[in-house]
């Protein structure tokens, strides 16, 4: 989900709780009044802002990226080691960064936000992203987060100059006998000559070799990456791509984005901009890119549009929502949150919706694109990267599944929008993150609004039109959390 500036106070230990069923009571004794539960909190340091939180599956280590600090925490959240990483002397007009040459600009005193924090399995090691130097990252031994590297001395070492914690989302691409990939995707903050908006990276074994963070392919004409042309600035001067949420599937990897560009009202002879949510896919063995396909999704209920994305999260359908989709109970769904509109990136509505998301139906929706447009039918129909319409071209072959591309008719843009189904809509407190899993084949649901509840719905609950049965003893839930705060509102 995407990382904004959280005014987090303290953590909580176990946000995924079952509900509890109704008490049985004895007869002649008056109804139990429901506990009070308690939370086990863990406090940073007076006014530090927590960014990132990501918990280790084999050990149940929890390590969070703060402002100038990571923490690494135990399941009970006591803190077991901090490592500092700022403040420090920067000013985000060095580029190349101070640490690299001198810089002539004004330095000062600059905070270190953590933009990105992954656990990196094979290699035992924490990969923690900063706003310093351009936004260089560490990595850290995850026992005692111990340094093991800190590339900086080339310019692919420098992510994005921006600032904000939730402006760059990465992926691990894991192979047994060979280095693992890093996909980082991020806004530019318009600077397309210094950091690509998507690229793959070689993941090394060694966290101080060369090699580390460089482009899994690089040559004179062709680069694993994809970078905003400086003609597109001139149609949206502040365009620029925010990536929500990344996950891998199958043969791809997969970023959910926000994007904006520009429309014609109906009626209405000038363009507006507006803002788009889509998903973007490329296949993980693509080293040239050639594979890149962006998908236009939205939501839609009761005649209300829902098309900001602002939340994520991939899941399994399980075997009772699975009945009701017509799907596998493995099958992948995307729980997503929009607010209501399209216009105000900044400044979402309060009116928001829970939908969901077949990961199959969007990859067949990309096979019927991409066999159509190889029937040399439409154009690539992506502006912002081709800047003006390109006409597909025609080949014959056949799209299968797993289909990555050649050097024509790429990349690749779809024009229908994928409409997820909606099955919760909120109007007063608009949702801000969602997470789900399944638990004895049911699919649970857990979204956090703005105001800091975190609400609690059954998968045979998100289909009220469908009149199914609740799940026993899982009843839908809202639990208000008096020392844990979403989001800053916007």
């Amino acid at each position: 989900m995407r990382a904004m500036p959280w005014n987090w106070t303290c953590l909580l230990s176990h946000l995924l709780m079952v509900g509890m069923g109704s008490s049985t009571l004895l007869p002649q004794q008056p109804p139990l009044l429901p506990q009070k539960r308690s939370f086990v909190t863990f406090r940073g340091e007076p006014a530090e802002s927590f960014n990132h939180l990501v918990v280790d599956e084999r050990t149940g280590h929890i390590y969070v990226g703060a402002v100038n600090r990571i923490y690494k925490l135990s399941s009970d959240l006591k803190v077991l080691v901090t490592h500092q990483t700022g403040p420090d002397e920067d000013n985000p007009k060095c580029y190349p960064p101070r640490i690299v040459q001198t810089c002539n600009e004004p330095l000062t005193t600059t905070n270190n936000v953590n933009k990105m924090l992954l656990i990196d399995y094979k290699e035992n090691r924490l990969i923690a992203c900063g706003s310093l130097y351009q936004g260089i990252c560490k990595l850290l031994r995850l026992e005692d987060l111990f340094k093991l590297g800190e590339p900086f001395h080339k310019k692919e070492h420098y992510l994005s100059g921006v600032n904000e914690s939730g402006s760059v989302f990465g992926v691990i691409v894991s192979y047994n006998n060979l280095d693992d990939k890093l996909f980082i995707a991020t806004a530019v903050d318009g600077k397309p000559e210094y950091f690509p908006t998507i690229s793959s990276r070689k993941l090394t074994k060694n966290s101080e070799a060369d090699g580390m963070f460089a482009y899994v392919f690089h040559d004179e004409f062709v680069a694993s990456m994809i970078k905003i042309p400086s003609d597109t600035f001139t149609v949206i001067p502040d365009f620029d791509i925010y990536y929500v949420y990344g996950f891998s599937s199958g043969n791809f990897v997969y970023f959910l984005t926000l994007q904006p560009e520009m429309v014609s009202p109906p009626g209405s002879t000038t363009k507006e901009q507006v803002y788009t949510s889509k998903l973007v896919r490329l296949c993980k063995e693509d080293t040239a890119f050639n594979s890149y396909v962006e998908v236009p999704i939205g939501c839609e209920h009761g005649g209300v549009e829902y098309r900001l994305l602002q939340a994520a999260y991939l899941s399994k359908a399980g075997a009772v929502l699975a009945r009701t989709l017509g799907v596998r109970p493995e099958d992948d769904l995307l729980f997503t949150v929009f607010s209501k509109g399209q216009k105000r990136k900044m400044k979402s509505l309060d009116e928001s919706a829970l939908c969901i998301f077949v990961l199959k139906q969007i990859n067949d929706r990309i096979k019927e694109r991409l066999q159509s447009c190889y029937r040399g039918e439409g154009t690539l129909d992506l502006a912002w990267l081709k800047v003006k319409d390109i006409p597909c071209s025609s080949a014959l072959l056949t799209i299968d599944d797993n289909f990555c591309g050649l050097d024509m008719n790429a990349p690749l843009g779809v024009s229908e929008m994928v409409r997820g189904i909606p099955v919760f809509t909120e109007d007063r407190d608009r949702m801000t993150s969602v997470i789900a899993y399944v638990y004895k084949n049911h699919s649970l649901a857990f979204v956090g609004t703005k105001t800091g509840k975190l609400k609690k719905m059954p998968g045979t609950s998100l289909f009220p039109t469908h009149q199914l049965q609740m799940a026993p003893r899982l009843p839908r839930t809202t639990i208000t959390l008096q020392v844990l705060l979403s989001s800053q509102p916007n």
